[in-house]
């Protein structure tokens, strides 16, 4: 008699609450889609002669705000509280410690988008559930810091942006309750870029890469000394500081040693001969980060020659796309494929969606000389759509199952 093939259990929400990062990868899947419909619409609106609701606050400014507060640290925490444990050798964190922050990132981008969308109120309330949800990030990671027994650098690096996120968080809330000039919201923006974001992927990617290296090709030898951060991490700021008072001929200060000192880790870093799909995307995703500093130190250095600001925020978007959007789904996949008891292997969807948003990032960049920007703007915003949506429904579908190996988690 043959037996039937046991069934699976059918996905269930519950299952977000196993383990850190599958509630917040889960609510940063989640926040991509609704984060990106919600631009490309409202770039599109104009071109297809559709009326839209225009938010209180710039809708660029609004975009740049949910993508870097909202977005991204949705994913970001849900890494750092996986593995803040892991790497200090302390015990899990509890579920009743890492789901307000989930919920206040999720209830947060839910509420700014609605109100964007009309409901003005849902901009103050979102703002406030977003600080609700990084006051329970940064209270829950902090005691980890002084409870290990030696000093983990890494985790005290990526600590020390996620405050520097906190504080451009607080100058966007005066923004927003009107309580200061929209100064603060021009320097929280730029803070989370080059205060939050840069240091937490550098940051990773120097604990991380040469480690995944060293595990999948034999005879390679992982280099990642702390200086290279302690190097990175004053450039960086000075690049931040140089844009805070709009001294833009002069960032190049920073950029090309940020280019050469990105440049080398990449060399150092790439692993020679054959690698798995899962390893090649992550340096092809950093590779992204010299690509942009590049653009940054040109646009620095043709803006000191003649005045004139000639590639637009193709830099940035090398950075936002090419950068954070492909290690994105590098990243991503990794810790999903390791964390469910799936095979380290790079699945099709997931390399449909890494090849897509490395187009997605090209055309973005092209769009700042094309003859006619916007659309072009509105075509890469759905791009995003196109490109990371099949992606999201697998991954979605697997933070809601079971792992695939019967463990816990």
């Amino acid at each position: 008699m043959n037996r039937a093939a046991p069934v699976a259990p059918p996905p269930s929400p519950m299952r977000l609450l196993a383990a850190p990062h599958r509630l917040l990868f889960f609510v940063g899947a989640s926040n991509v889609l609704l984060a990106m419909a919600w631009w490309a619409a409202w770039l599109a609106a104009p071109h297809l002669g559709a009326a839209f609701p225009q938010p209180a606050t710039p809708a660029g400014w609004l975009h740049a705000f949910v993508m870097q507060y909202q977005m991204l640290p949705s994913f970001i925490f849900g890494f750092l509280l996986t593995t803040f444990p892991r790497w200090m050798g302390l015990p899990d964190i509890d579920r009743w410690r890492y789901a307000p922050v989930g919920i206040g990132l999720f209830g947060g981008q839910v509420a700014t988008l609605l109100g964007a969308l009309g409901w003005d109120v849902g901009l103050t309330v979102g703002l406030w559930m977003t600080v609700a949800g990084w006051a329970a990030g940064l209270a829950t990671l902090a005691p980890l810091l002084w409870r290990e027994a030696g000093a983990t650098w890494h985790a005290r690096s990526c600590f020390a942006a996620l405050t520097l996120g906190a504080i451009g968080l607080a100058g966007w809330l005066a923004f927003v309750l009107g309580l200061a000039s929209p100064s603060w919201a021009f320097a929280s923006i730029k803070l989370g870029t080059f205060g939050l974001l840069l240091p937490v992927y550098l940051t990773v990617a120097h604990r991380m890469f040469p480690f995944f290296a060293a595990n999948a090709v034999p005879g390679y030898r992982a280099w990642r000394p702390l200086w290279l951060l302690a190097i990175a991490w004053p450039l960086l700021l000075a690049h931040l500081a140089l844009e805070l008072v709009h001294a833009y001929a002069w960032t190049w200060l920073a950029d090309l040693p940020l280019l050469a000192l990105t440049t080398a880790m990449l060399w150092r870093w790439w692993p020679r001969g054959d690698k798995p799909a899962l390893l090649t995307v992550l340096f092809a995703g950093f590779a992204w980060l010299p690509v942009a500093f590049a653009l940054y130190a040109a646009q620095s250095l043709w803006m000191a020659a003649t005045g004139e600001f000639a590639l637009g925020r193709a830099p940035a978007h090398a950075l936002f796309v090419g950068f954070f959007g492909s290690l994105l789904v590098a990243m991503v996949t990794r810790v999903t494929q390791g964390h469910s008891g799936r095979p380290l292997a790079m699945p099709k969807v997931a390399t449909y969606a890494f090849v897509a948003i490395n187009v997605v990032a090209v055309l973005r960049i092209a769009a700042e000389l094309a003859p006619d920007p916007m659309r072009w703007h509105a075509l890469v915003a759905a791009g995003w759509l196109v490109a990371l949506g099949p992606w999201i429904a697998r991954i979605a579908r697997i933070y809601l199952s079971p792992r695939a190996d019967g463990k816990p988690g």
